[in-house]
């Protein structure tokens, strides 16, 4: 077997890995489904509601967030705003700059949410830090 060919281990590693992420994205789907929202609103609120050291992001760093595309990302914010889950704001450092801002009702969604998230991440966390999970090389 060469260097740079896998083994099992790495297949079933990889395996397991993409299965547990599989269920923790099945279940979040299922919790947005349940709060009238897609998993991407949900995710764009998650994003609003971490996002480090302020309490909005712009729409470039949502679409980063995201992985998504600037246009998709705008239509996705377009929606947001509709149902009175965010808010577009000019920064008032730069006047060019449009910022996206929480209300109220996309904070407390986000937050009710990730709360529902926090057993399987507990799970996750569990997994992914036992003993017996190898480290990769």
């Amino acid at each position: 077997m060469s260097d740079d060919a896998l083994s099992k281990q790495d297949f079933q590693r990889l395996s397991h890995f993409r299965y547990q992420l599989r269920r923790f994205l099945r279940q979040s789907e299922d919790f947005c489904r349940d709060h009238d929202l897609t998993p991407l609103q949900y995710q764009l609120l998650l994003h609003l509601l971490g996002f480090e050291g302020r309490e909005w992001a712009t729409v470039g760093e949502l679409a980063e967030r995201l992985q998504a595309k600037h246009h998709g990302t705008v239509m996705l914010v377009d929606r947001c705003e509709q149902l009175g889950l965010v808010e577009r704001r000019q920064s008032r450092d730069d006047r060019r700059r449009t910022e996206v801002h929480l209300l109220a009702r996309g904070a407390e969604l986000g937050r009710r949410i990730a709360k529902l998230h926090q057993p399987e991440l507990r799970h996750l966390q569990e997994e992914f830090s036992l003993p017996g999970w190898p480290e990769l090389s």
